[in-house]
């Protein structure tokens, strides 16, 4: 009978253990209007983990892949977590020039007011936009976002419109805002799928990674007693290559984190909603990362500043910019992943001028037919395209209006017999430079050198005939020639 009652409850047991673990799953591919997060690779079905928050979520972010999950769209208050997207606002407006980090910021009263956690601001300080994004990611204080929340949008309510708005943009259909902070309020909730895409837009700015991957800081300019900030992500001081992002903890919420590291070029993060304690919410979000370092490995193409790719101007061959990686570029993939990765260019719409810095395109890297990978290319120098005369076939067209007309007068306009002669030269120089474009692309040294000898002439020749002797010609070519006569004084 005892044997009988210990076998039901041992599979009781193994029932329940199996409802709590979850196995790796592979990633369903869905990409926002903005093209991201576009999956690339599967994670391996492998190994079960064992992960005890109510819900998790396990990305590699530069290819968006989905390596882990467990309820990602299931509502939860994420407390602390929320001030991600405050600090991605202060962050794509510090990014865009709207504000600076040495901008001075006044704490209201209604900062200071805050309750749960602070970093001490007294009513009237003025801190930095520096200082204030770090009392938000290293000492997630709730007065910091409120002061924050105020100078950006003048008012709290204001600024939680444009949290929902940025949310809204960024494809988080499930999330709602209630306030800058995380603090409970009936409505505030988000997913942890949600949490992953605001996430990966605030790593678009690394700048933050510098205060939330900073365990402790001191602030002591212009007060008596230092501001000390201790981070609460303790894995930014345990986990090896963790340097972000935020925590969180309400007794609703409970322990929440959305927690990434990098190791060998390769960066995880991993979101935990929903632990019952700390040590379960830091345990969760390492196992899960541990397990993306152990699948993937990280590849550097281009350094920030290589050059990537000579672009031409036009026809011509001695016109042109070296298009250079703005950052560096690193791919990352399954390990024991077979194939060698492909570049592809992609320039934006050509234009006749460049300025040096000028972002002109972007690299985009593809392995086995999937994107893995890009980069923004910029150009290295000013350039403008050439005069009319680099261009071939616009300069053949040139000649046969200047031909058509000056054979046309050429008999009736001309009674000076050196002018006739003078002419007769041009309409013989007009006949050899059209045929020089033939030599265009099959011997380009050719053709620059015809047009090189005779472009003095040319220049002095429409000059003549347009000005000095009042060539009869209508207006339409009138403007032609003239602006030809443009062209060759640019040209010199």
């Amino acid at each position: 009978m005892k044997k009988k009652i210990f076998n039901k409850i041992s599979i009781i047991l193994l029932c329940l253990l199996c409802l709590n673990t979850v196995i790796p799953i592979a990633a369903v591919k869905k990409t926002t209007d903005e093209g991201y997060p576009s999956e690339i690779y599967t994670a391996c079905l492998e190994e079960g983990m064992n992960v005890d928050a109510k819900s998790a979520l396990l990305i590699e972010p530069i290819s968006g892949t989905v390596l882990y999950e467990k309820n990602p769209d299931e509502k939860f208050a994420p407390a602390s977590v929320t001030k991600i997207m405050t600090m991605l606002l202060a962050m794509e407006a510090v990014d865009s020039g709207k504000i600076a980090l040495d901008d001075k910021i006044i704490c209201s009263e209604n900062a200071k007011k805050m309750g749960g956690s602070t970093m001490l601001l007294d009513i009237g300080e003025v801190r930095t936009v520096e200082e204030i994004l770090k009392g938000i990611a290293i000492a997630s204080g709730n007065d910091a976002a409120v002061a924050m929340a105020e100078f950006l949008a003048g008012s709290t309510d204001e600024f939680v419109k444009v949290m929902n708005e940025r949310a809204k943009e960024l494809g988080m259909t499930n999330t709602n805002f209630k306030n800058c902070n995380g603090l409970p309020e009936e409505g505030h909730v988000t997913t942890a799928r949600d949490i992953s895409i605001m996430s990966l837009e605030l790593l678009k700015h690394p700048t933050i990674l510098k205060y939330s991957g900073t365990y402790m800081e001191t602030i002591s300019e212009g007060r008596k007693s230092p501001i000390e900030l201790v981070n609460h992500n303790k894995l930014v001081r345990f986990f090896d290559g963790c340097d972000g992002l935020k925590t969180g903890f309400t007794q609703e919420a409970k322990y929440c984190i959305s927690a990434t590291a990098v190791r060998n070029n390769v960066r995880m993060l991993a979101v935990i909603m929903g632990a019952p304690t700390y040590k379960v919410r830091n345990r969760d979000a390492s196992m899960l990362m541990n397990y993306g370092f152990s699948k993937y490995e990280g590849k550097k193409l281009f350094n920030k500043d290589d050059d990537v790719e000579t672009v031409y101007l036009g026809k011509s061959n001695d016109r042109f910019f070296i298009a250079k990686a703005k950052d560096d570029l690193i791919i990352v993939t399954l390990k024991g992943s077979d194939g060698e990765p492909i570049n592809k260019i992609i320039l934006d719409e050509m234009k006749d001028s460049y300025t040096e810095g000028e972002v002109v395109g972007r690299c985009e890297v593809y392995l086995d037919d999937q994107k893995v990978g890009e980069v923004e290319l910029y150009c290295d120098r000013d350039v403008e395209k050439g005069y009319v005369g680099e261009d071939p076939d616009l300069y053949s067209k040139y000649c046969d209006i200047e031909l058509e007309h000056v054979e046309k007068f050429y008999d009736k306009t001309f009674e000076d017999s050196a002018l006739q002669e003078n002419a007769k030269l041009y309409i013989d120089y007009l006949k050899a430079a059209k045929e020089a474009t033939k030599y265009y692309v099959v011997d380009y040294n050719t053709y620059t050198v015809q047009w090189n000898e005779t472009y003095a002439k040319r220049t002095v020749l429409i000059k003549r005939f347009v000005d000095e002797y009042g060539l009869k010609v209508n207006k339409k070519h009138k403007d032609t020639l003239d602006g030809m006569m443009v062209d060759a004084s640019a040209a010199q």
